[in-house]
């Protein structure tokens, strides 16, 4: 009886994966959640940090979208400018430094110190598959 292929809407968590599907693993999921979270983390620090409404709206909406704009042209899989691993990890650790930091300033050090820690992990297994 033939095998027919099940619909896996583009995730395939298993090693048979054909070239047309990526393989996405546990680290990949990791640090699409650091990502996003970094990301939430300084629209949040610009909203709570700064007074309202000036300074605050604008940097609650300005910080993610310069993250955002800095992933996408430099970081992200299908990046705008191809550029240097070492340029990607540049980008990388400033987004991620600069999320740790605004929990620092508002006053959460557990969690600047635990995103730091878990960025930092996950940014060197995924180095290391990176220069392979």
């Amino acid at each position: 009886m033939p095998r027919h292929p099940s619909p896996r809407l583009g995730l395939n968590l298993v090693n048979d994966a054909t070239p047309d599907t990526p393989q996405v693993g546990f680290n990949d999921l990791l640090r699409f959640l650091l990502e996003v979270f970094a990301i939430v983390t300084l629209g949040i620090f610009g909203f709570v940090a700064f007074e309202l409404p000036w300074p605050g709206v604008l940097l609650g909406i300005g910080l993610p979208l310069a993250a955002i704009l800095l992933w996408a042209l430099f970081r992200s899989p299908k990046a705008v400018f191809r550029v240097d691993p070492f340029v990607k990890a540049l980008v990388e650790i400033a987004v991620f430094s600069s999320a740790a930091i605004a929990w620092w300033v508002m006053g959460q050090p557990v969690i600047a110190v635990v995103f730091a820690v878990v960025a930092a992990v996950s940014g060197v297994i995924n180095g290391r598959r990176e220069f392979r």
